[in-house]
C-alpha cells in the first residue's frame, strides 16, 4: 500500500460514538445518526474523522468503540449528544482509500500489517479522515478517505 508521511496537526472535534460489532453497522451509523446529527448542528462541508477507540482483534464486538467526528473551531459550543475531543498532532502515515465500507477492514489490516513488518507504527490514534467535500457513490457505494496511523 502506498502512504505519505505527514505532520498533521491538532484538531479539536465533536463526535457522536457508535458501540458494537465494526462493519456494516459502521456506515449505518454514519448514515442514519451522525448526517443527520451534523446536518442539524449546520456542521456540513467539514472534514470529518471516523475513529475506532478498540481493536477488534482483541475486543468483543459488542464492546467495539467507534467515534464520527467532525472538525469544529476553537469556539464552537459542543451540546449533547456530542461530545469534545482532540486528534493529536503528530507524524502519521497517510494512505489513500477508495472503496466501499466492505472494503475498509482489509484496507486498515493491509496498512497495519505493512507498517508493522517496516517497525514504523507509534502509539496513539489511528483514524480515518474524510475530505470536507465527501461523497459517497449511491449506486456503487464507493467512496474516499485517508487512512492515519502514527509513525515513529
Amino acid at each position: 500500500m502506498q502512504y505519505e508521511i505527514k505532520e498533521l496537526p491538532e484538531v479539536r472535534v465533536a463526535y457522536l460514538r457508535y458501540k458494537g460489532p465494526f462493519g456494516p453497522a459502521v456506515g449505518e451509523f454514519w448514515k442514519e445518526v451522525f448526517t443527520p446529527w451534523q446536518q442539524a448542528m449546520g456542521l456540513t462541508g467539514k472534514v470529518t474523522y471516523g475513529v475506532a477507540q478498540d481493536d477488534p482483534s482483541t475486543t468483543p464486538p459488542a464492546e467495539c468503540r467507534y467515534d464520527a467526528c467532525v472538525a469544529v473551531s476553537a469556539d464552537y459550543p459542543i451540546q449533547l449528544p456530542a461530545k469534545e475531543s482532540h486528534l493529536p498532532a503528530g507524524h502519521y502515515a497517510v494512505a489513500a482509500f477508495k472503496g466501499t465500507g466492505a472494503d475498509v477492514p482489509t484496507a486498515w489490516g493491509e496498512f497495519f500489517g505493512q507498517l508493522s513488518a517496516e517497525g514504523k507504527i507509534d502509539e496513539g490514534v489511528c483514524f480515518e479522515r474524510y475530505p470536507a467535500d465527501y461523497d459517497m457513490d449511491p449506486d456503487t457505494g464507493m467512496f474516499t478517505a485517508e487512512l492515519c496511523i502514527p509513525v515513529k
